[in-house]
């Protein structure tokens, strides 16, 4: 092994497997730049919110980036708490969206601290729950587990444990950086899991108790630093056994509303709903909850209002 970090360019919004060389243990990391930025600066989300929402996304970009078929993970939360839901939608081409639905005042009511409240101050009691979409050709799949702790990585370690008994650690981190003149979101994640033992392998219990000890040392700011590179971030944390950054995949802010898509759904109701829909000017408008993209339509392109 050399001793000095491998040089590589900073890079972000994406989601790749690392290995740790003769290790019984997968894993994954997540940098978001740009592409939380975007999905945090669509609404006027509380900072609580906002931070709960970007644990939410790189999560499902985390689990997501790992499926074997075309499809989408949907990472949801939702309880009886501050906000009623947060929701985080990936697909296998890598692309990335997610929404909170929440009350204000309750939010701010329980954001009086020092600390930032957590997933289970925000939520309350309710659950977490992992769908998978492989398409209409296949009916969907759903883990659900009660909400556990006070961060959605707390959760999903819950959910592989008790849904899959996969012993798995899970590090998300968000927080505001300043860039040039102005202020961004990021995100960032990070996943092992262990590899059963077997004959050949024999126990793996000694690997997992060390690599568990060297990943709880990695800091939130590494996980968003922007002048951090993945590459050194692993090598940070694995330099004495060797580690290597395999497929790593572009995520990207985008949202699958369309005009098309809002009229389907429009078309759905009653001539006398659509009726009540048509404002003033005599346009009906839609406004997709995710991205926040307003949509005008005249009533008679969905039918006659």
């Amino acid at each position: 092994m050399t001793d000095r970090a491998p040089a590589a360019p900073a890079a972000d919004n994406l989601a790749a497997a690392f290995q740790i060389e003769g290790w019984p243990v997968r894993g994954r990391l997540v940098r978001l730049g740009a592409t939380i930025d975007a999905i945090l600066s669509a609404h006027a989300y509380p900072e609580p919110v906002a931070a709960l929402l970007g644990e939410a996304c790189a999560l499902a970009a985390l689990i997501g980036s790992s499926l074997k078929f075309e499809g989408r993970l949907i990472v949801q939360a939702q309880g009886d708490g501050p906000v009623r839901y947060v929701v985080a939608d990936y697909d296998t081409r890598g692309h990335l969206r997610g929404y909170c639905r929440f009350d204000a005042a309750e939010v701010a009511a329980v954001s009086q601290g020092f600390v930032r409240p957590g997933a289970r101050t925000l939520l309350g009691e309710g659950l977490f729950v992992m769908t998978l979409d492989r398409g209409p050709d296949f009916e969907r799949t759903q883990g659900i587990t009660p909400i556990e702790g006070e961060s959605l990585s707390l959760a999903a370690e819950h959910y592989f444990q008790q849904s899959e008994q996969i012993p798995t650690r899970v590090r998300l981190a968000i927080g505001s950086v300043i860039i040039g003149a102005g202020t961004v979101w990021r995100a960032g994640g990070a996943l092992i899991q262990l590899i059963a033992g077997d004959a050949a392998r024999g126990s793996t219990e000694e690997a997992w108790d060390r690599s568990r000890a060297l990943f709880q040392t990695l800091g939130d700011d590494e996980l968003i630093d922007p002048t951090l590179s993945p590459e050194t971030l692993l090598f940070r944390l694995f330099h004495e056994d060797g580690v290597r950054l395999e497929d790593p995949r572009a995520l990207r802010a985008v949202c699958r509303c369309s005009r098309d898509r809002i009229g389907t759904v429009l078309s759905s109701f009653s001539p006398e709903e659509r009726a009540e829909m048509v404002e003033d000017d005599g346009k009906i408008r839609v406004t997709c909850e995710y991205c926040a993209t307003v949509y005008e339509l005249e009533p008679e392109d969905v039918g006659e209002g």
